[in-house]
């Protein structure tokens, strides 16, 4: 089986690491989710490789096996909300990297306001600021199902609770009052 301790790669390297367009697109990613480098684009990546890998195996079993599995599959995928809940194998393959990364906590924790900017999100996130259904929730690449997403909120021993923090005053003025 393996030694537990030794943890295994989760990620492959593009094959062609030096190419710009790979690069530029890289760069994009990393800049618009504040991500920390490209091996989590990379882990990401693979994650959505192994979807679509699994949807296009099940084209090719038989119809029995291939209505049990593609059910559990759309149902994970429609659970993590990246498909739509009526949707076929063709939609897991129509997936792309950026469906998967608005499913991460940072990325939905900018969203909702409760940080300023992406980075901040990451920061408030491995501090222990951040917490899901009052469980407190560290890694930023965290995928939350779409049960989840409405009760991402502060933790409740982060000094955020309080409501005169000045990070919580900054992020209660809005654009137009400070002009």
């Amino acid at each position: 089986m393996g030694d537990p301790k030794k943890q295994r790669k989760k990620y492959a390297t593009p094959k062609y690491p030096f190419s710009s367009v790979a690069l530029g697109t890289e760069l994009k990613l990393l800049g618009e989710y504040g991500l920390r480098n490209k091996r989590e684009i990379w882990r990401h990546r693979a994650l959505l490789t192994k979807y679509r890998l699994l949807a296009r195996e099940l084209l090719a079993r038989s119809p029995e096996d291939r209505m049990r599995i593609e059910k559990q599959l759309l149902n994970k995928l429609s659970a993590l909300k990246m498909v739509p809940e009526n949707s076929t194998i063709d939609n897991i393959l129509d997936l792309s990297i950026e469906n998967v990364l608005e499913r991460r906590l940072q990325t939905l924790v900018h969203k909702r306001g409760l940080s300023k900017t992406l980075r901040q999100a990451r920061q408030l996130i491995t501090h222990g600021h951040i917490s899901i259904k009052g469980k407190k929730v560290t890694s930023p690449s965290y995928t939350v199902a779409a049960n989840e997403e409405s009760f991402i909120e502060y933790s409740p021993t982060s000094s955020l609770t309080k409501m005169d923090h000045p990070l919580r005053k900054e992020l209660s003025i809005s654009p137009k009052m400070s002009q």
